[in-house]
């Protein structure tokens, strides 16, 4: 499964709003090959769920996740920093043994 923390959840409804866009949207999160540390995480809007996505609903959000990408985001949080270290984003990972400093690329 993976969890969103309320700051996410604020963010992420902020977001729909200000695309306009409508309820068949989900929160589309996926592991691409790269970054610093070898595996990077993709955030996008989707409307559409393919036959082996996997899908989480948490605190009203919904989010669908491919069945590759699933292997690495298991377990993970979806967080929304607004603080002084930076803004935006991050993936709370259990899974993974290493990250880079500004959090968007990991390996395990």
């Amino acid at each position: 499964m993976i969890t969103v923390s309320d700051k996410a959840k604020e963010k992420v409804a902020r977001l729909i709003e200000d695309a306009h866009l409508d309820e068949t949207y989900r929160l589309r999160a996926s592991v691409a090959g790269g970054g610093c540390s070898g595996l990077s995480y993709k955030l996008d809007f989707d409307n559409e769920v393919r036959p082996m996505d996997q899908e989480f609903e948490d605190k009203g959000v919904r989010v669908v996740v491919d069945m590759k990408s699933f292997l690495y985001l298991a377990g993970t949080e979806l967080d929304f920093s607004d603080g002084l270290n930076g803004k935006g984003f991050q993936f709370n990972n259990p899974n993974a043994s290493r990250e880079c400093g500004c959090g968007e690329s990991f390996s395990v």
